[in-house]
């Protein structure tokens, strides 16, 4: 069903959906579904019981929990209330989850069951929580979720709010250790979701009723939330995974006629090499879309072999609202080509600069600074005006911190991380964060934390340590350390112990000679 023009915030897809096929299946979920009338009415629900609880147009609600159905319900019920939603990293430990939850003011939290354990230690250091409700019935004796909402009624509140008003708000890894909110407005993700309704669009990139994709990408990430937006911005099925496992992305596929999924190369490769492959019927499954890093030859080789389908790489990041270039099926050549080294071409909508130190336009071919404007940029990061200027300027250019360049072709080939950060099995990863949790140990004099190259997750998390004269720390400690601080994922796979850092005259440490070290030693 097509009705971009009728939308205004993202909870309308779900009001048009369910007027238009109420009995259709929005969502399916461990064994049950929740068609769109239901869908929309669970929304109203919980857009009454979030004004029940206090809570008022612009307020932040917090959601710290995996992949379910219910989010999609918080996440409509929120924007017909003109609340936002921050969903929460549920790999992040529990200091870093309550930094979050003070930076958004989150005086609401819908929790997971399994997290629940975690509760103590993040309420008490994030004093502006005061309702705690858990997504399944607990042990903890938590208001539960259906409970909670189906005590309000299905009438739709039908509350005003503007389309360039805030919808969610994403976290993202700080360069300087604090992680910092994307705020995305509800016109960014209309525009991000409906741009497969446009008739020059390639094929790839368009939607129909019939389509089941797989929601299996976390919704703390753009990707999780937007891809589950597009599913239902379009009426089709989505077949929610509850926490991404490679292992088990054959029996989704088998059981529910996939169509359309989101992979990252990293979980491509574990796919690809389990036994049952050949028992599946891939059939129905039309294109796998992945990001995070170009795919290997020889995987893409291997992948084509046993899916049969179309590849399309995406480039794109939270505050671009997601992706915003892409390296369509055709240019995924098994015989290898020079374009499947890039990223691919802008999408449509989406401007593409390259940019020296001076914020000034580089002539095609030269590296510098991808700048990127369109109508999905997030509006500002949430509550830091300084680094929001930092990354957007006057006339929308938002800096992407990746170097590169465009070819003759409009192509964009990705060269160096201006911001050093690290993606290891599709997560970023920012050495600052690695490096302040590390640092703090007291046998730590200095540490510079690089990526290095892993066969599995495409860059692994590399501690280079000076220690303290006397001092004794083995990899083991300080890896059990930085657990306690940070998430597990972002936390040191290897630590090395030198004499010195290699620092510029200024004294930063230069990570792009450590990478070259650990590159060549490879």
């Amino acid at each position: 069903m097509s009705m971009r023009s009728e939308l205004v915030t993202i909870a309308d897809i779900v009001r048009g959906q369910a007027k238009a096929q109420p009995d259709k299946k929005a969502f399916v979920f461990e064994g049950t579904t929740i068609s769109y009338g239901e869908l929309d009415k669970a929304a109203s629900q919980c857009a009454h019981g979030l004004r029940a609880l206090g809570i008022e147009h612009g307020e932040r609600i917090a959601y710290l929990g995996k992949n379910t159905p219910h989010y999609f319900e918080l996440l409509m019920g929120a924007a017909k209330l003109g609340a936002v939603v921050c969903p929460i990293n549920w790999r992040i430990a529990p200091p870093e989850a309550a930094y979050i939850l003070n930076d958004a003011k989150a005086r609401v939290l819908f929790v997971g069951a399994e997290f629940v354990a975690a509760l103590d230690p993040i309420r008490l250091n994030a004093p502006c929580i005061e309702h705690v409700i858990c997504l399944e019935q607990n042990a903890a004796g938590l208001p539960d979720y259906l409970h909670w909402r189906c005590g309000h009624a299905t009438d739709d509140p039908k509350l005003a709010v503007a389309s360039d008003e805030d919808a969610v708000q994403l976290y993202t890894s700080g360069t300087t250790g604090y992680p910092k909110g994307a705020v995305i407005s509800h016109a960014a993700l209309l525009e991000s979701n409906f741009r497969g309704q446009e008739r020059d669009n390639p094929e790839w990139n368009r939607w129909c009723a019939e389509d089941v994709s797989l929601i299996a990408m976390p919704c703390f990430h753009i990707g999780g939330t937007a891809w589950g937006l597009t599913t239902l911005s379009f009426g089709a099925t989505g077949v929610v995974m509850r926490e991404f496992d490679p292992l088990k992305v054959l029996d989704f596929i088998d059981e529910h006629r996939i169509s359309k999924l989101f992979l990252v190369p990293a979980a491509m490769q574990i796919v690809v090499n389990q036994p049952r492959v050949a028992e599946v019927d891939f059939s129905p499954l039309k294109y796998i879309l992945y990001g995070a890093s170009p795919i290997p030859l020889a995987l893409l080789q291997r992948s084509i072999e046993v899916f049969q389908c179309g590849f399309v790489q995406m480039y794109g990041m939270t505050e671009t609202s997601g992706t915003i270039v892409a390296l369509p099926p055709e240019d995924h050549d098994p015989a290898g080509n020079p374009r499947m080294r890039s990223a691919g071409q802008a999408l449509p909508g989406v401007e593409i600069m390259i940019l020296d130190d001076a914020g000034h336009a580089r002539p095609q071919g030269e590296v510098g600074e991808i700048a990127t404007r369109s109508r999905m940029n997030m509006t500002k990061y949430w509550n830091q005006p300084d680094a929001t200027a930092a990354t957007i300027d006057a006339e929308g250019w938002l800096r992407t911190g990746d170097a590169g360049y465009l070819d003759e072709d409009g192509y964009l080939f990705i060269r160096d991380r201006v911001k050093d950060m690290i993606i290891s099995g599709g997560e970023n990863v920012y050495p600052a964060e690695v490096e302040n949790a590390v640092f703090d140990h007291p046998a730590v004099a200095d540490v510079a934390v690089i990526g290095v190259p892993d066969d599995t997750w495409g860059e692994a998390v590399k501690a280079c340590v000076v220690l303290k004269a006397d001092a004794v720390a083995s990899e083991a400690d300080l890896i059990k350390y930085a657990r306690g601080k940070i998430a597990a994922y972002k936390c040191p796979k290897s630590v090395d112990f030198v004499d010195t850092l290699p620092r510029n005259p200024s004294g930063k440490v230069l990570r792009r000679e450590l990478r070259s070290q650990y590159s060549k030693a490879s």
